[in-house]
């Protein structure tokens, strides 16, 4: 599975960004937005399940939106109303519904990973 991520890039705070992450998938997975600022761990930010279904971190509730289109395979993360905390590398995982299943969150370190977009909030 391969995951492209792009949209990243420098914003004033108050400013908006729509992250994509184009995917050459086949099959169902559960795929989500996580981000990750140096020295710090990784955080979940949003995800959807196979079924559609999506949920949040709460620190990005009512700002940030996953939606994916099937017919262009992207997954996408419209971001609204960013702040500077928000600054961090940006990455798409993708996983199996089974694997997820099974393991919860803990199935994203197996699951497949884009190389990350930069998002920058001044």
């Amino acid at each position: 599975v391969q995951l492209v991520e792009s949209g990243g890039g420098s914003v004033q705070a108050g400013g908006s960004l729509r992250l994509s992450c184009a995917t050459v998938t086949y099959g169902r997975y559960v795929m989500g937005w996580f981000r990750q600022v140096p020295g710090k761990e990784r955080e979940e930010v949003a995800v959807m399940d196979s079924d559609g279904s999506t949920r949040y971190a709460d620190a990005v509730k009512g700002r940030f939106t996953i939606s994916k289109d099937n017919v262009k395979k992207t997954l996408y993360l419209q971001m609204n109303s960013l702040k500077p905390e928000d600054t961090a590398m940006y990455y798409c995982a993708a996983v199996s519904p089974e694997n997820y299943d099974e393991n919860g969150s803990g199935a994203w370190a197996s699951g497949y990973w884009g190389q990350g977009t930069q998002v920058t909030v001044s």
